[in-house]
């Protein structure tokens, strides 16, 4: 039994206790003028970027661009592993790095029409199938 204790004691102490991840997905246009400038920045993201992306528990980060009807669209997917995305959220957005990072990138999308309504870049994308 102290076995068992000790066990479940040690995993809630280290963080291994499980808790689901979350999985998030985002779509937005990318104007044909900057997808070289976008593929070229994402290259070679700046280290500081790719740090405070990890430091907010994102995992599985992928960005991907398709052409559809003549229009360029970004998909973007990721894994949050943390336990409060919208703190995490806020402290990427706080960081000067990653603000200016968003400087370059920002000016190549085009926000769909629900996110522009909301002054932000990505509309947000519903999973309708997960297969773990």
């Amino acid at each position: 039994m102290r076995h068992w204790i000790l066990l479940w004691t040690m995993a809630v102490l280290t963080g291994c206790a499980t808790r689901p991840v979350q999985r998030y997905a985002w779509v937005t246009g990318l104007k044909p003028e900057k997808a070289e400038y976008y593929r070229e920045l994402h290259a070679h993201p700046w280290p500081g970027v790719v740090r405070m992306i990890k430091e907010c528990n994102i995992r599985n980060y992928s960005i991907y661009l398709k052409e559809i009807d003549g229009r360029l669209y970004l998909f973007s997917y990721l894994e949050y592993t943390g336990r409060d995305f919208d703190a995490d959220m806020a402290k990427m957005a706080a960081d000067p790095e990653t603000q200016r990072w968003w400087k370059e990138t920002d000016p190549c999308q085009i926000p769909l029409p629900d996110a522009a309504a909301k002054g932000k870049i990505w509309s947000d994308a519903e999973e309708v199938f997960h297969l773990p």
